[in-house]
């Protein structure tokens, strides 16, 4: 693939993705996009070949990114696991009271609109949910093999971690404030707690 394909696929997927996470995905048309991209219909279809392999497109490049701040933030640099765990949920907490309306969560976004319209983005928003998940899981291994987690069931408490901070991003739309948020660290910091040192 030559840059210049690379380059004009992703800006039409950059261009995609500010305007989708704004208004949804059906709401939004492709004369929209390919308008605001500057790039001709022909050209979109030279790279997609459809809406819906668009938007599996922008679900497959939005989890790209997620997760390489994910592996990012979560890489051995001195600290315990918890404590980058706990910087995950932060700069999550964080990004939401900053208005990084750039970052919108797709999944939070997407998920209960596109799941029955699209089999195939249902799946790449599977798929992309199960390995972040899986990464908070093997974090929270890491913890308990460090000290730093006495967690008994890693992967149950990802998914279930997970689930409460979409949830959150969810009530935070509905209430438009960051108090599902400051709700779901206190509840986040109370299951990560540190273990007690035996005397």
């Amino acid at each position: 693939m030559s840059a210049r394909h690379d380059d004009t696929r992703q800006h039409i997927l950059d261009t995609g993705y500010r305007i989708i996470a704004g208004k949804g995905f059906a709401s939004v048309g492709l004369n929209e996009i390919l308008t605001t991209a500057g790039v001709p219909k022909g050209s979109f279809y030279h790279y997609f070949e459809s809406k819906e392999q668009f938007g599996q497109a922008l679900l497959e490049d939005y989890f790209r990114e997620f997760l390489a701040r994910m592996d990012n933030n979560m890489a051995d640099d001195g600290t315990t696991a918890r404590e980058r765990l706990m910087r995950f949920w932060e700069k999550w907490k964080q990004c939401h009271d900053d208005g990084c309306d750039t970052r919108r969560c797709l999944v939070v976004k997407l998920s209960g609109e596109v799941s029955d319209l699209s089999d195939a983005m249902r799946v790449t928003l599977r798929e992309g949910t199960d390995r972040v998940i899986a990464r908070i899981a093997d974090c929270i291994e890491t913890g308990k093999e460090d000290g730093s987690l006495a967690v008994p069931e890693a992967r149950a408490t990802a998914q279930m971690l997970y689930q409460l901070w979409l949830g959150a991003g969810l009530l935070a739309k509905i209430h438009r404030n960051g108090k599902p948020f400051e709700e779901a660290m206190a509840v986040t910091q109370q299951l990560l707690a540190t273990p007690a040192t035996p005397r």
